[in-house]
């Protein structure tokens, strides 16, 4: 990087430098990037509108480009894809055969009126078909959202139900822990919802010719394929701009948001958080253990611009054994391996010991987001997997696809912080008031404009939602939703969320995803669910309310867990339910989630005045149950 950036009016020598240099002259950094990471397309004259301005600034509004070229920018016969499944089945794909079957499917695609700016999406497990799909549909400008498995019917209608895709990539079913779980018997009511969808591609992955019968617009993904033996991709040179994804990512209350990101915001964030801050590299062979549901799926996939090979496990992270995962990093030579923290402490529990048992000698990093890593858990990396790796705690999220704050391969660990604010990534502390916060908790936010700043929300026609999600509270700024604290080594720890959106196992899930499902049990009247911290994590308590004449026994405890497993994701499912008399509202009638959640922690609640029933809080006061 240092060539290019000097090229373009970087004078610094340390990675600090460079970070005041990125955030002073963006369009220098950006520019420096681009070249640097040697992005296929046509830059244009311009690095970013003026005035620079959150929301607002575009940049590269004049380049040409297209994602699925930048992942494909190699050709030969060394592994591109490396996939297995948690029962050991195992496929490779070359560069060449990743190029090929993008070729095929996106002339299918194509042959079917797919055109740049149509909606496609996959609910699939993790695995090559989806990458080839992603691909295929990005070379022809097509939008892609993606959904795992595990989400119920409702769950996935939550989420592709808002965005008319015409398109869906689906499996037959997928195994989790040992045991397999059926997809295609939930395809019609999915798909009642779904009255877009043209065409169902179904991937076999239980079995080898599964019955199609009753799924409308149902056939096999090699069916669809046939008789397109093309070996060139036409590549749509489109806007920077251009819409690559909508991902999902919920608030506290209605429906998932539906987050638009643009191609070339996404490519560069991406190049630029794995080549300078995970330090990838050509011919590496990069792990990173997420579900199709997750925006680290598509941070992983990402790193085929970089020339690495993508390395995909599907399946339950502790099965067949508890080191299915570095059995997985030893037999890949894995030289990147991330993880979620919730992991490293599973780990760090479970008292394992890889680097006694298993060759890693080809990993070099470490990465781990979806919450906060303790400092036991940076301990445990280095005392028990690998002891000359870089440990790097990353935070950004689904909102921005990126990083805001993470790894910096040239400056030392310490225990418990996260090394750096991103390059080019105007991060600052703030207080609630907005004043500055030099020590102590305050907001994390970003002063300037950045590549990956969502194009909106899909269905947000006068852009009021997407304005009062994330530039409302902080005009002109965009506050991220987490307690941040600076460190005296220029890093960062990260206490948690801001906001009442939940973050349970590193996944952040909208409460308003939980009461659609739990209400319809005639015996709730109401309910409320926050997150608690436990442990290092990050673990979900409901509380409900009754109806008169109700108990909250095992059965009716059995029921509202199987239906928030089967309509929405195990991931969805409470740690402990509990009874209330009452439950909190503000004086408009919304339910105070963030008073409900300071008082289970034993916190202050600020402005109880704006409470309409306050006497409702001693309900949730040491609450005994929830010491263990």
């Amino acid at each position: 990087m240092e060539g290019p950036a000097r090229a373009h009016g970087f004078e610094g020598a340390s990675s600090e430098e460079l970070w005041h240099w990125s955030v002073h002259d963006l369009a220098g950094f950006w520019r420096a990037l681009w070249d640097f990471c040697g992005v296929i397309g046509h830059q244009g004259d311009r690095a970013h509108t003026e005035p620079l301005e959150l929301p607002g600034t575009r940049f590269f509004p004049d380049a040409r480009l297209n994602y699925a070229e930048n992942l494909l920018r190699r050709r030969d016969d060394t592994p591109a894809v490396m996939f297995e499944r948690e029962d050991g089945v195992a496929r490779t794909l070359t560069w060449n055969e990743l190029w090929t079957a993008t070729a095929r499917l996106a002339a299918a695609l194509r042959a079917a009126g797919i055109r740049p700016g149509d909606h496609i999406a996959a609910y699939t497990p993790n695995n090559p078909e989806a990458i080839v799909f992603m691909l295929a549909g990005a070379s022809l400008g097509a939008t892609i959202s993606t959904a795992s498995p595990d989400f119920g019917p409702q769950g996935v209608l939550d989420r592709f139900g808002q965005i008319a895709p015409r398109v869906l990539l689906t499996a037959d079913g997928y195994r989790y822990a040992g045991a397999e779980y059926a997809s295609l018997e939930r395809l019609p009511e999915i798909l009642e919802g779904l009255p877009t969808v043209e065409r169902v591609l179904v991937v076999p992955y239980l079995d080898a010719a599964p019955d199609l019968a009753g799924v409308r617009g149902a056939v096999l993904y090699d069916d669809f394929v046939a008789g397109y033996d093309a070996d060139d991709i036409e590549f749509e040179a489109l806007p920077f701009d251009h819409p690559l994804y909508i991902l999902f990512s919920s608030g506290t209350t209605g429906a998932p948001k539906c987050i638009v990101h643009g191609a070339g915001g996404v490519l560069v964030q991406h190049l630029k958080e794995h080549q300078l801050h995970a330090d990838i590299r050509a011919g590496d062979r990069v792990c990173y253990m997420a579900t199709c549901g997750w925006m680290m799926w598509n941070w992983l996939v990402s790193a085929l611009a970089s020339e690495a090979t993508i390395l995909l496990r599907d399946g339950a992270p502790l099965h067949p054994t508890p080191t299915a995962m570095f059995d997985f990093a030893e037999r890949t030579e894995a030289t990147l391996f991330g993880t979620s923290a919730g992991f490293i402490d599973a780990m760090c529990n479970r008292g394992a010991h890889p680097r006694e048992s298993h060759d890693l000698s080809a990993l070099r990093s470490v990465l781990s987001t979806g919450s906060p890593l303790t400092p036991e858990g940076f301990d445990w990396v280095y005392d028990n997997l690998k002891s000359d790796v870089h440990l790097a705690s990353v935070s950004g999220g689904t909102d921005l696809c990126a990083c805001f704050v993470g790894g910096d391969p040239t400056r030392p660990v310490w225990r418990g912080e996260i090394q750096a604010p991103a390059l080019a990534m105007a991060v600052d502390v703030l207080h609630e008031d907005g004043s500055p916060c030099p020590t102590g908790r305050g907001e994390l936010v970003c002063t300037a404009p950045f590549p990956s700043v969502p194009l909106g929300l899909w269905g947000d026609e006068d852009g009021r939602r997407f304005h009062a999600t994330y530039f409302d509270h902080f005009p002109g700024i965009w506050r991220h939703g987490d307690w941040i604290e600076r460190t005296a080594h220029g890093g960062f720890v990260i206490h948690g969320r801001s906001d009442a959106t939940l973050n349970a196992r590193g996944v952040r899930i909208g409460t308003a995803e939980i009461y659609q499902i739990v209400h319809r049990l005639p015996e709730i009247v109401e309910s409320v669910a926050i997150g608690q911290r436990w442990k290092g994590d990050t673990r979900i308590v409901l509380f409900v309310r009754l109806d008169e004449g109700a108990t909250l026994d095992d059965a009716l405890e059995a029921r509202i867990r199987s239906a928030l497993r089967e309509g929405a994701s195990p991931r969805h499912v409470p740690a402990h339910i509990l009874e209330v008399a009452d439950i909190p509202r503000t004086r408009s009638g919304k339910v105070a989630e963030l008073a409900v959640r300071a008082v289970v922690h034993g916190e202050d609640v600020e402005n109880v005045e704006a409470l309409a029933n306050p006497e409702a809080l001693a309900g949730f006061a040491g609450r005994g149950e929830l010491a263990g």
